[in-house]
């Protein structure tokens, strides 16, 4: 991309920050994009250290790749969609963080990906990846539904799926409930034949160690797998749990992200299904949507959770 910005241009940058990376585009005020960069952790929960440094690191590389320098830091207008500040003592922190920019907005990663999705208008969205959670933004309402982390959240999830998987496939192997496809494919997975071999294996999994295992289960559905299709119908059950609560703001569409939104789409109520279309923009460009709708004082800049569960 290598391209010199004139000075005084006002430049925008989104920032998508989760737990594991750190995604950001920079672009001009409209939204031609001029850089992109990537790096570490930026979940406050990883450690505020880790988290600036990983929007640093991020941002710089979006600067370079537009051949600027981290000199132009303070042009800089930011909007970031960041995992944790939905808590609101990691949102302090980041209130009072001595950034370098011109200004940063904040919000929570999941708010940021539905301005994407929507381009700043009206609307929902439900993550189907390695976990599951719902936001909708109607009429500067915003209501955030799940989100409270595996494993005692994120039904309906790729690490969700996969548990279910286990703990059905440990079942069966000890006769206490029917044969089933799951733990053929299982087995072969992980080379592992011992039901207790398989325990141990997994006793310190993660989230993303489980979301591993979720396409064997609707593998094993299309086979005509009977437990395999149950777990999938309570997985989407919870899904459609999610849009019927986003629901209540009226929100004119839905837009589903995440690895499992196809596999999961077709076990949806009708009233979401005809709710539902692409999501139209990244995340990252949907923080520069949401910083822009702060400048232009339709929201406060603070985040407006309603009704959270």
């Amino acid at each position: 991309m290598n391209q010199t910005v004139p000075g005084g241009q006002r430049l925008y940058l989104g920032i998508d920050g989760g737990g594991s990376k750190c995604r950001v585009v920079l672009t001009d005020a409209n939204l031609k994009i001029l850089g992109e960069g990537l790096a570490g952790p930026a979940n406050p929960l990883r450690g505020m250290d880790v988290a600036t440094q990983s929007i640093l690191n991020a941002s710089y590389q979006a600067l370079e790749m537009a051949g600027l320098s981290s000199d132009d830091f303070s042009r800089l207008h930011v909007g970031a969609g960041l995992a944790g500040v939905n808590v609101p003592y990691y949102y302090q922190l980041f209130q009072k963080w001595q950034h370098p920019f011109a200004a940063l907005y904040l919000t929570s990663d999941l708010h940021a990906a539905c301005f994407g999705a929507h381009q700043g208008q009206d609307g929902a969205v439900i993550i189907c990846g390695t976990g599951s959670c719902g936001l909708a933004a109607v009429a500067e309402q915003v209501l955030e539904v799940g989100g409270h982390g595996f494993p005692h959240g994120d039904n309906g999830s790729g690490a969700w799926f996969g548990l279910q998987l286990l703990q059905t496939v440990l079942r069966s192997k000890d006769g206490l409930t029917a044969a089933t496809l799951m733990t053929e494919l299982l087995q072969q997975h992980t080379g592992l034949q011992d039901t207790l071999a398989l325990a141990l294996h997994f006793m310190s999994a993660s989230a993303t160690d489980y979301a591993r295992l979720a396409p064997l289960v609707f593998q094993a559905a299309e086979q005509q797998d009977e437990l395999a299709q149950q777990i999938i119908v309570a997985g989407a059950a919870h899904i459609n749990a999610i849009a019927t609560r986003l629901m209540t703001l009226k929100p004119p569409a839905i837009s589903l992200i995440g690895g499992l939104c196809d596999k999961l789409r077709p076990y949806l109520a009708p009233a979401v299904q005809a709710l539902l279309v692409d999501a139209s923009q990244t995340p990252e460009l949907g923080a520069i949507w949401y910083a822009k709708s702060c400048e232009n004082a339709k929201f406060s800049g603070d985040i407006k959770v309603k009704g959270a569960v």
